[in-house]
């Protein structure tokens, strides 16, 4: 296929697609869909070998979000089953985080349900972040708290975070029917105000909210606009309680070709499979992981992953190997400008930047046609029993699943 020896060309020279090429790839049928695995493939190991980097999430603050995000669980009037509690003392987040560590884990990413952070927050994410790095030497620790106000990033740095998660989730176009108490230009600051600060970046999506192909390129292209170090691609859980609990879009096809999308667009960025794995990839997860090179491990913030070993077993049945401590994830060129304060740092290197000539305002005038949405599940295909509402782990007495 013409489209998919392009794509690996642009990939192994990483240069940005057309947005013609990243439709094209959503587009593709299902009798296509292992060339279009192999393709991208190609372009992964170029860049990442046959590494997978593996993640945990330690959930510092449980529901009681004021924010209205339709896709989740601890929104504003949410009414699913999950766990609220306040803030976990550090020396509990270390506990659990030392879980994931134990189970492989590169990186720890401690995540608080909120708008963002006051000072005092940010103080106790900082001993949070400290009692971590004294306990799990070279440990990585992701932040994750919501928007960020003036010099909080640099506060976080300072105390030893390596990086901060803040996603885009959808496109500018369509943001405000998902969320109407933030804006999508509050999102983008935010991750500028940590790159700003030495943070690497880390900024992904959620597919499966009814968003079209054009709504998921043009979040994909304004990602790589942005040029995160990692790019998390996050699939719906449609939890029972939030106003997209129907909103059953997703098949193991359709996931695999937006992580081929992704992959294609974002060829050296660490493209991360998240929430919403089990339920909507299942028995095809090995494939995935030919496209995307991080995982999370474990459980999530409020649903249930499957058992670490699990996911160990299927890394090392699909022929990978999990990425070590002392290797350094990104490749040469972008580690070399997170270093030198250029690539995830706002500076639009060439990893990321160069041909990115398309504006998000020009993307859109190549709108796919009228009304084009991702493609329904057939009711029967919707594995609602999946959703697990997650019981275990931090903020309880049960051990997590790592």
């Amino acid at each position: 296929m013409n489209l998919l020896n392009t794509l690996v060309d642009k990939g192994l020279r990483r240069e940005l697609p057309t947005r013609d090429e990243a439709l094209a790839v959503l587009a593709t049928s299902d009798d296509e869909l292992l060339d279009v695995v192999a393709a991208a493939g190609r372009v992964r190991r170029q860049w990442f070998g046959r590494r997978v980097k593996l993640n945990y999430l330690v959930n510092l603050k449980s529901g009681l979000c004021p924010e209205d995000c339709s896709y989740c669980s601890q929104r504003l009037g949410s009414k699913a089953g999950i766990l609220k509690y306040t803030w976990l003392k550090p020396d509990q987040a270390a506990e659990a985080a030392g879980a994931g560590v134990a189970g492989g884990a590169k990186r720890v990413c401690l995540v608080a349900s909120g708008r963002g952070p006051t000072d005092r927050d940010v103080d106790r994410v900082s001993k949070t972040i400290e009692a971590i790095k004294e306990q799990h030497e070279g440990v990585e620790v992701c932040a994750c708290l919501g928007l960020l106000s003036d010099g909080q990033a640099e506060l976080l740095r300072a105390a030893g975070a390596d990086a901060y998660n803040h996603n885009l989730n959808t496109s500018e176009a369509t943001y405000g029917d998902i969320t109407t108490t933030h804006t999508y230009a509050d999102r983008v600051e935010t991750v500028r105000h940590a790159q700003s600060a030495g943070l690497s970046a880390c900024s992904g999506l959620i597919a499966g909210m009814g968003e079209s192909d054009a709504d998921l390129v043009d979040v994909v292209f304004a990602l790589r606009e942005l040029d995160p170090d990692s790019v998390p691609v996050n699939f719906l859980i449609p939890f029972e309680g939030t106003p997209l609990a129907e909103e059953w879009n997703l098949t193991p096809q359709r996931c695999l070709r937006i992580l081929a999308m992704v992959r294609f667009v974002c060829p050296d960025v660490e493209v991360r499979i998240a929430g919403g794995r089990e339920v909507h990839l299942r028995s095809m997860q090995p494939l995935a992981l030919h496209l995307a090179n991080s995982i999370f491990l474990g459980d999530y913030l409020t649903s249930e992953g499957q058992a670490g070993k699990a996911d160990l077993d299927m890394i090392a049945d699909a022929g990978f190997e999990v990425e070590g401590a002392g290797t350094v994830t990104l490749p040469e060129h972008r580690a070399d400008a997170v270093a030198g304060g250029c690539g995830s740092r706002g500076g639009g290197c060439a990893p990321c930047g160069e041909g990115a000539s398309e504006t998000a305002a020009e993307a859109r005038t190549a709108q796919a046609p009228a009304g084009t949405r991702t493609a329904q599940a057939a009711p029967g295909d919707a594995r609602t029993d999946l959703v697990a509402v997650r019981r275990r782990g931090a903020g309880t007495d049960l051990a997590p699943n790592a």
